[in-house]
């Protein structure tokens, strides 16, 4: 890759500064045709490891950045993830916006398996994992009233209809701890409530990408449909394995098609997901806790007025 790693970081990237999409998904998504310039990266960040090494790469030339996010091999259970660092490595190698493509449970039955949903909300239902960057010394709270930046997904809607995939534009996304799945009274619960699809990921993910000023989006892949179906019991694991393998060769040429259309971008988000921080930073400068302050570096350097680039 061009470049040392301190040139590619710093907070507000995006003004000026081309495009950089960054992948969130499982096996196989980063096997992209056309990727030029493959290289794996480790990269370290303040808040410990990646779930992986980073791929990065460039698609017609625009640049990708791949995170394999329980890595490769499956390796990490959702609980167990650092999100923290899986976003922050994503912006350190300069990602400007963030696809995630994730696996999930069908709520509702008119989405069946191999149907995909451009998610527009979620409920957080997780409760063991760390969800800011911020807290004691620096806090900040940041808006989530709309979680998934509409560009993005006005992108996606329109390359899965190319494509012919089966897609639902709009839905919520209901995030369980897990390891465990739904007991049937959980399902239930979760159909009442009007969600539509249920997984373990995806958050704290996507509140951590808002509060790095990182556009993101989710593609929820439906695998089967969750305990509350009176055939749920019948599927088999072979069947979901089929799926599962023809939603990731779907996702490939999804991923192929869409990336293209992001790299047009020229300015920052129309929908304000590069600015985030603009209004969110409550802790008075003089107040403020160095260490912290200087862990936040790539994630908040744009309003804390230290990035890199500031350091002898």
């Amino acid at each position: 890759m061009a470049g040392t790693a301190s040139s590619r970081r710093g907070g507000g990237r995006p003004a000026g500064i081309p495009p950089a999409v960054g992948v969130i998904g499982g096996s196989g998504l980063y096997e992209i045709e056309g990727l030029e310039g493959e290289r794996w990266e480790a990269v370290p960040t303040p808040w410990g490891r990646p779930s992986d090494e980073l791929l990065s790469g460039r698609l017609q030339g625009c640049r990708c950045i791949f995170l394999p996010r329980h890595g490769r091999g499956h390796r990490i259970p959702p609980s167990a993830l650092n999100s923290r660092a899986n976003i922050d490595a994503l912006k350190r190698l300069g990602a400007t916006e963030i696809l995630s493509l994730s696996a999930c449970g069908s709520l509702r039955e008119d989405l069946p398996p191999g149907t995909f949903v451009i998610v527009d909300q979620f409920i957080d239902r997780t409760f063991a994992r760390v969800k800011s960057f911020f807290g004691e010394g620096v806090v900040a709270h940041v808006g989530m009233a709309q979680p998934v930046c509409s560009r993005l997904g006005d992108a996606l809607e329109q390359a899965c209809r190319d494509l012919e995939i089966p897609v639902v534009r709009g839905g919520t996304y209901l995030v369980m701890e897990g390891p465990q799945f739904s007991t049937l009274a959980e399902s239930r619960l979760y159909r009442s409530w009007d969600c539509d699809v249920i997984g373990m990921t995806n958050m704290p993910e996507a509140k951590l990408a808002r509060e790095a000023e990182l556009c993101w989006a989710t593609i929820a892949m439906v695998t089967d449909f969750d305990c509350w179906h009176p055939e749920h019991d019948a599927v088999s694991v072979e069947a979901i394995i089929r799926v599962l393998l023809d939603n990731a060769e779907k996702a490939r040429a999804l991923i192929s098609a869409v990336i293209p259309r992001l790299a047009e971008r020229s300015e920052p988000c129309p929908c304000g997901c590069h600015t985030a921080l603009d209004r969110a930073i409550i802790t008075s400068p003089a107040f403020r806790d160095p260490v912290l302050t200087a862990k936040l570096d790539v994630i908040a350097g744009r309003v804390l007025g230290r990035s890199p680039q500031d350091r002898g």
